[in-house]
């Protein structure tokens, strides 16, 4: 993989990165680990209705964070040629424990295919562990960012060379063409979240969570940052959703979730009957409805995985030096 591709692929990794880790949804919602698709209230046409939650934080007996779990919601296609075909939509966060990520590749054999979401020419796999542009910012971002939560990258963990492992995301040109057509450059989403956050803000119980993270930064306690983070984790539909056009798209989500769903059509086409979709939680929402509404699909069950462990001694402390 060529530098120049390297470096667009890695930039909207950390812009993923940043958005659904960062500003990830968060529900308390019990400790089940299979069941039907758990769901928030939200508005649509001044109704409300039912919206999957697919990421959220599990607590303990004594409501102590216990792990940050990401969703597999599982769907079955009700109608139409594809009738009977069954796809699981398997929520990503692309920092996270070394078991999370060896689960999900232990899951991944079963599919007949898994579409997954990568930036970068299809011939381009990663290769795990292997050496990436050293020096460049979103590189050291990500290193960072792995290193102080003292968990995993997702490209060292999951093995992209696997058989069934078939690319559905758009290439660095094809992002880079969609971007400059509705001149949606990185810096004009950033200050449409900013307007989106804004709404948020001033609220004692925001401003109490923000201060929390802050001295959670500063504290060099691991988990009390993994459990700030994860508070911080607020709504994920609505962070993703400023990040939209006034026309309700973007290329970083809407526009590909769309390539991926053209990817997932070609292979429900030549007769694939069991397909995952492995993507970032904060896509997902999107996803679902493409489901519902355009394969007439009906969500099933979900299960829930342990992505980040929470609990308090999760990470062994390192003694000071005297």
């Amino acid at each position: 993989m060529s530098r120049g591709r390297w470096i667009v692929g890695a930039l909207v990794r950390s812009a993923c990165a940043v958005v659904v880790v960062i500003s990830a949804c968060v529900s308390s919602l019990g400790q089940d680990r299979k069941t039907d698709l758990d769901t928030e209230r939200e508005t649509e046409g001044g109704q409300q209705t039912a919206a999957p939650v697919f990421l959220r934080v599990d607590n303990d007996a004594k409501g102590e964070p216990r792990a940050l779990q990401c969703a597999i919601a599982k769907y079955r296609i009700a109608s139409g040629k594809h009738q009977g075909a069954v796809i699981e939509l398997v929520a990503a966060v692309h920092i996270g424990e070394s078991s999370y990520y060896s689960d999900l590749n232990h899951r991944f054999e079963g599919y007949d295919v898994l579409l997954y979401e990568l930036v970068a020419r299809p011939e381009d796999r990663p290769k795990r562990n292997e050496r990436r542009a050293s020096g460049n910012p979103v590189s050291s971002i990500q290193t960072g960012m792995k290193d102080k939560l003292k968990l995993a990258f997702q490209l060292d963990e999951i093995d992209y060379q696997a058989r069934n492992f078939v690319h559905a995301d758009m290439s660095p040109e094809e992002f880079g063409e969609d971007m400059a057509r509705r001149n949606d450059g990185f810096l004009s989403m950033f200050a449409r979240m900013m307007g989106s956050g804004f709404a948020a803000q001033g609220s004692n119980k925001n401003n109490d969570a923000q201060a929390e993270l802050m001295a959670a930064l500063f504290s060099g306690d691991t988990i009390k940052l993994r459990r700030a983070m994860a508070s911080q984790f607020e709504s994920i539909d609505s962070q993703m959703a400023g990040i939209a056009d006034k026309e309700g798209k973007s290329t970083l989500l809407t526009e590909r979730n769309a390539k991926a769903f053209e990817v997932m059509a070609q292979q429900l086409d030549q007769g694939k009957q069991k397909v995952g979709v492995f993507y970032g939680a904060g896509h997902l929402l999107d996803m679902h409805r493409r489901l519902v509404n355009d394969f007439q699909a009906e969500p099933l069950e979900v299960e829930w995985v342990d992505a980040w462990n929470l609990a308090a001694d999760a990470v062994p402390k390192t003694k000071k030096k005297k």
